[in-house]
């Protein structure tokens, strides 16, 4: 009874604390699943909020914080005035060049560009169907700068229009051999542009959005052998699964064995002490208890002999 309860016990724990992992897993993800749309406009303020931590100046750029789990995501912000970016434009911020004659729509007076560098969210807040991501997916957006606490801004039209945004990627993946790498624009409407990506790993476009190097990952042929070795996995770990059950269940019936003998045992021991202590003798090949010889000798009741 006492073996049985303990089992119980310990099946319930298990199950609970699975049930608790679980719910907060559920939980965690549906509050973290949110749309490339709505993460832009996160880590808008989380840019704007570099500035309300500092007193930015103008044409300097400034490296926002994001939560734990955005970790691996960079922002940055940089305040301009419309006419002077026009006329001089931004010679290196990040990894893009941009260049002059760039037009905002609607005009404001100061605008910031906000930098985004997704790093190892990319594939996940823009995946491409067929492609693999060979760098990070890069963002270059443009807000008003006129209140810093401001949220939930609307993006502002960026238009180059005579040179193009040059985009110059780091720690890019080489493509396959025999494959070639191409230049996509996300833009925020979810329309997708290929481009050809240019020497040194870079990209050009002539507006705003997110940008990317990927790679057809359609026409990439699997390693020979990439499945067999897939199913040999399969059998080592259904192997080895299979030896360690078979030991926990043996382990576990020695245990239970043990228990039993221990517990007869204990209630042979409980009778020892509440009767006569009964004399242990060798009989065959065991020690067992055995009664002693009666201390009260028989007496005839009746001296008459027939």
């Amino acid at each position: 009874m006492e073996l049985t309860c303990r089992y119980h016990d310990i099946v319930f724990s298990f199950a609970l604390a699975f049930l608790l992992a679980w719910r907060c897993e559920a939980q965690f993800s549906m509050d973290s699943t949110i749309s490339s749309r709505q993460l832009d406009s996160l880590l808008q303020e989380y840019a704007y909020g570099a500035f309300l931590q500092l007193h930015p100046r103008t044409g300097t750029p400034y490296d926002g914080d994001v939560p734990t789990n955005l970790t691996g995501v960079k922002v940055a912000a940089l305040r301009l005035r419309c006419g002077s970016l026009r006329k001089r434009g931004v010679p290196s911020y990040k990894e893009f060049d941009i260049p002059t004659g760039v037009i905002i729509r609607p005009y404001v007076k100061r605008l910031a560009f906000v930098y985004q560098n997704l790093g190892n969210w990319s594939s996940y807040y823009y995946p491409l169907a067929g492609y693999t991501h060979l760098a990070p997916v890069l963002g270059l957006l443009a807000y008003n700068a006129s209140n810093f606490s401001a949220s939930n801004l609307p993006e502002l039209d960026v238009t180059a229009s005579s040179s193009p945004i040059w985009i110059n990627f780091r720690n890019v993946r080489p493509a396959p051999s025999g494959f070639t790498a191409k230049c996509v624009r996300f833009d925020l409407n979810g329309s997708l542009e290929f481009t050809n990506i240019t020497s040194s790993n870079r990209c050009s476009t002539f507006h705003h959005g997110h940008f990317a190097i990927v790679v057809n990952s359609t026409m990439i042929p699997a390693p020979s052998g990439e499945k067999h070795k897939s199913n040999l996995w399969k059998i080592i770990v259904s192997v080895v699964g299979g030896i360690v059950g078979l030991f926990l269940l043996s382990l576990l019936m020695v245990w239970l064995i043990s228990y039993r003998r221990k517990k007869k045992l204990t209630k042979m021991q409980k009778r020892e002490h509440m009767g006569v202590v009964l004399k242990m003798e060798q009989v065959g090949n065991a020690r067992l208890p055995v009664a002693p010889m009666t201390r009260t000798q028989p007496v005839i009741e009746n001296d008459f002999v027939p």
